[in-house]
């Protein structure tokens, strides 16, 4: 018999952690033909290697499963990657403003400064968003548009001359322009209770063409790989329109250049036209037709505009209208007869509850064995609700949004109402399906870590703890909601999710130890290598000479030539003095060093207080 051919790639001498139970820690890892063809030892695998094997030393890194989104928006987030300058991470308002002083400089007209979602003002030191005066001040000619989650937009005076709103424009239904005494609108733009004022206003800027967009959609996926990501759901999205807003995506796919596997749902366009639209999908496209890398997953997030409950948690949760159960019965009919999976946008259990009165009576008629439909978000889904969705074969995908949120959620309901919003914990206790991801890039930031952060830590990516250690994940579990529980939503389970031979040879090593380090620090973990079928899809530190070339972004002023996307924190004296105490002698270390801190007199370098709170260790 022949020999077996050798290995395109081998991977040894680092924490390889496979998240298969049968074979946890190998030492060494082959990957023939895009698939994993040893899972072992160094013994076995490394005499396997051939004139053309390339062999990589991990050094002691971490290598781990590639990361899989269950909820991002990325065609549509990826159409307009370039003309966006990204607040996610950036960790002080003057940080922002200086970098939105920057790119409107540079900025040509017509085009504008984009903010668009992806941080909280949470996140920055000082608390608050920019004031409107602010905003004007630092871009006085060029238009600048910021979305802050599904709450509010901000947009200076030239953005309100580009836009052409006046004394004279009304309040669309379920939105707001904030005014001035004598009418003139300040800027301010608020969701009262949905975001259909913000999507309109923002739809009216400019858009790249093809070319940029397919330059601009390849830059977003090379930040993901940056982050590890391999694969994600795609959930469609407001003003994303099919076909027509897949034609770059579908080029990037018949050309070879996606990064990250792509499954993606078909969401509604027409209110009051749903039905007509899955009617008229259902008959031109098979579920699941495409390949491993660019395939369709079924119908949602949207499928009837009436079952949409914004989750913006500083107004009171929207009723859903009547009509809501008939319109959704009609929709989750034509699904089922087609075999469609499906996902729908539920943040609130009052929806959830109704819309399992329709599946249930659906499944009556025409049972759902087997079609793998969710319900996506969920964060007040109650028991009842789950033991429901068990019953019926559903599932539920929940993302990092209460990271974003958690403070306005605890405001409105109360910390007690928060320690289990979404409760996560009890999903899994009560074996439901269910997995994470990120909702990115408006409401929240397309960083996974941000959400491995929030599921083992409980806290907010403002610091405040929102989750009771009883609620929280230990990190393999929180690992395995971002890999291979991810598989069972997309249908793909065994093919990918754990380093095992046979699976898609998907994988990232990072640049800290996820198991060791702070779970302050999860949220800053960056991928150095990041493999997509066995193919390098980024390098950095070390592995920075394997990457593939990415063309500039595009165009030349493009905030992604300046900032790039998700911006690392930046670590002060005091926060590297906490880091260090949580390190020696854990919470206590964080209390000492906040408490001396405190004490500081104004003006001196609370630094020194914080590595002074590192010798409490010794005591």
């Amino acid at each position: 018999m022949a020999e077996p051919a050798a290995p395109d790639l081998i991977l040894h001498n680092g924490g390889i952690t496979t998240l298969d139970r049968a074979n946890p820690a190998p030492q060494a890892v082959a990957i023939t033909a895009g698939r994993f063809s040893a899972v072992g030892d160094a013994r076995d695998i490394l005499p396997l290697a051939g004139p053309a094997t390339r062999v990589i030393d991990l050094a002691g890194r971490r290598l781990i499963p590639g990361l899989f989104d269950n909820h991002l928006h990325l065609i549509r987030g990826g159409l307009n990657f370039n003309m966006e300058l990204r607040w996610d991470g950036v960790r002080s308002l003057a940080d922002a403003m200086d970098m939105l002083k920057r790119q409107a400089a540079v900025t040509p007209p017509p085009q504008w400064v984009r903010i668009v979602g992806g941080f909280t003002e949470h996140q920055f030191e000082e608390k608050r968003l920019p004031t409107l005066e602010e905003i004007n001040a630092a871009a006085p000619e060029t238009p600048v548009f910021i979305l802050h989650l599904y709450d509010r937009a901000l947009l200076n005076a030239a953005a309100l001359r580009a836009v052409g709103y006046d004394k004279d424009t009304p309040n669309p239904p379920g939105g707001e322009i904030i005014r001035a005494p004598d009418g003139t609108p300040t800027g301010l733009l608020l969701a009262k209770p949905n975001a259909t004022i913000l999507y309109a206003t923002l739809a009216r800027g400019p858009k790249l063409p093809f070319e940029y967009q397919l330059n601009s959609t390849r830059h977003f996926m090379r930040d993901l790989n940056r982050l590890g990501v391999t694969s994600a759901i795609d959930a469609g999205g407001g003003s994303q329109n099919y076909p027509e807003d897949y034609e770059v995506i579908r080029k990037l796919a018949e050309d070879g250049q996606l990064t990250i596997r792509i499954a993606y749902n078909l969401f509604t366009q027409k209110p009051k036209q749903e039905k007509e639209d899955f009617l008229r999908w259902t008959s031109q496209n098979k579920y699941q037709q495409g390949d491993d890398y660019f395939r369709l997953n079924g119908a949602g997030e949207m499928l009837v505009y009436t079952a949409a409950d914004f989750e913006d948690f500083r107004v009171e949760r929207p009723d859903m209208p009547q009509s809501m159960e008939e319109d959704l019965e009609g929709v989750v009919r034509v699904l089922v007869q087609n075999r469609w999976p499906w996902r729908l946008h539920a943040t609130y259990d009052e929806t959830i509850a109704r819309a399992l009165d329709v599946f249930e009576k659906v499944n009556e008629e025409m049972p759902l064995d087997g079609l793998h439909w969710i319900f996506d978000h969920a964060e007040t889904v109650s028991d009842k609700s789950l033991e429901r969705i068990a019953r019926l074969g559903g599932g539920v995908a929940v993302q990092h949004r209460m990271a974003y949120q958690g403070e306005y959620f605890v405001e409105r309901y109360g910390a007690r109402a928060a320690e289990a919003t979404p409760p996560v914990a009890k999903m899994l206790e009560m074996g439901v399906k269910v997995s994470a991801g990120t909702d990115a890039t408006r409401v929240a930031s397309y960083n996974p870590w941000v959400a491995l952060y929030w599921l083992t830590t409980g806290c907010t990516i403002g610091g405040l703890r929102i989750t009771p250690e009883r609620n929280t994940l230990d990190r393999e579990t929180a690992l395995r909601m971002l890999t291979e529980k991810v598989t069972w939503f997309s249908n793909e389970k065994g093919k990918k999710g754990c380093i095992a031979v046979g699976q898609l040879a998907d994988l990232a090593v990072l640049d800290r130890d996820y198991f060791a380090v702070p779970g302050e620090e999860i949220q800053d973990i960056t991928s150095v290598l990041t493999l997509v079928g066995g193919r390098i899809v980024h390098g950095a530190a070390d592995y920075a000479p394997l990457a593939p070339d990415l063309p500039p972004a595009m165009p030349d002023w493009s905030p992604v030539r300046r900032f790039g996307g998700y911006q690392q924190r930046r670590q002060t004296p005091f926060a590297r003095a906490v880091s260090c105490c949580a390190n020696a002698c854990g919470v206590h270390g964080h209390d000492h060093a906040r408490a001396w801190a405190a004490n500081t007199p104004a003006g001196q370098d609370r630094g020194f207080w914080g590595a002074l709170g590192c010798a409490c260790w010794a005591f």
